[in-house]
């Protein structure tokens, strides 16, 4: 008998001695084979997209001789870092910069103080119409600004607000504002009534109610719209250089295309100030992206 119990523990104990057991060892050579096929793709994706900023900083950092030499070099010969100290000094790069903070952070400053209460009172009440104006925001994303860039110069010129910060404002906020709206209605419409209900039980008002639950609830929704717009506005080239005429008074986009004109081009200077460009948005991504996944539980802890 004893003779049997043991059998049949030593059995239990093997790999095989029961049925069903399931084998947790090490994938096979087909798992292994997929994974570094998987890594591969992904690997290769991601050189594809880096691969332009890569030229441009290598093409950046070549002195104008290497540029025109033949045959050229992948990589600079002799590294030239004062390409990004002369298209700072040479050129009004700092003005142009200035004037795209100003634009794209006023810009995404305004959409998201008309958005959030559009994007709340259409998630939180039943109204007359709401489904219209729901489609009508969705609608007014279909439109190009180049569609309307001959309109909305005749209305600039009618209001006088021709080459001027306040008209590249405006309109930026215009043409980002329906995705704020959207976005917002979106998370304000995912997040349970009772949180809110349970801050009124506790002595809150509507407006506490809203900074203290819902917003820290839809900072992911928060955070998307601020990085679309900001993007967004800072990307804008065709409405300001339609509206816009002093070099001074123009955005980093319009002030770009500068170093290459019909007689000479100078790439060096172009792609350095193209990365110049970048580095304000990355710097933005950077810091405020950590809130992507700290609000998604903020707020729904008293």
């Amino acid at each position: 008998m004893s003779t049997q119990i043991k059998s049949r523990q030593a059995g239990r104990g093997k790999p095989g001695g029961r049925p069903g057991s399931v084998n947790r060892g090490k994938p096979g050579s087909a798992g292994r084979a997929r994974v570094a096929i998987l890594a591969g793709v992904g690997y290769l994706v991601a050189f594809i997209f880096i691969a332009p900023y890569l030229e441009m900083a290598l093409t950046a950092l070549k002195p104008d001789r290497e540029l025109t030499a033949s045959p050229t070099t992948f990589l600079p010969k002799h590294w030239d870092f004062t390409n990004f100290v002369d298209v700072w000094k040479a050129a009004p790069i700092w003005q142009n910069m200035q004037v795209s903070l100003i634009v794209a952070g006023v810009a995404t400053l305004i959409a998201l103080l008309v958005a959030l209460p559009a994007a709340y009172y259409t998630a939180r009440n039943r109204f007359r119409g709401r489904g219209a104006f729901l489609l009508l925001v969705l609608v007014t994303q279909m439109f190009a600004p180049t569609a309307l860039v001959i309109g909305i110069y005749r209305e600039m010129v009618a209001l006088n607000l021709t080459d001027t910060l306040l008209a590249l404002i405006l309109v930026n906020a215009a043409f980002n504002l329906p995705f704020c709206v959207w976005i917002l209605h979106g998370y304000f419409s995912s997040i349970p009534k009772e949180l809110e209900e349970a801050a009124y039980l506790d002595g809150a008002g509507k407006v506490t109610a809203l900074t203290r639950v819902t917003l820290p609830l839809s900072l992911p929704g928060l955070v998307t719209a601020v990085i679309y717009t900001f993007i967004g506005a800072w990307n804008e080239y065709v409405v300001a250089l339609t509206i816009t005429s002093s070099p001074n008074r123009q955005p980093l986009t319009v002030a770009i295309p500068g170093f290459v004109t019909s007689y000479q081009a100078h790439w060096q200077y172009l792609f350095a100030t193209s990365l110049i460009a970048i580095v304000p948005v990355v710097i933005l991504f950077v810091c405020i992206e950590r809130y992507l996944v700290g609000g998604l539980t903020a707020g729904g802890v008293k």
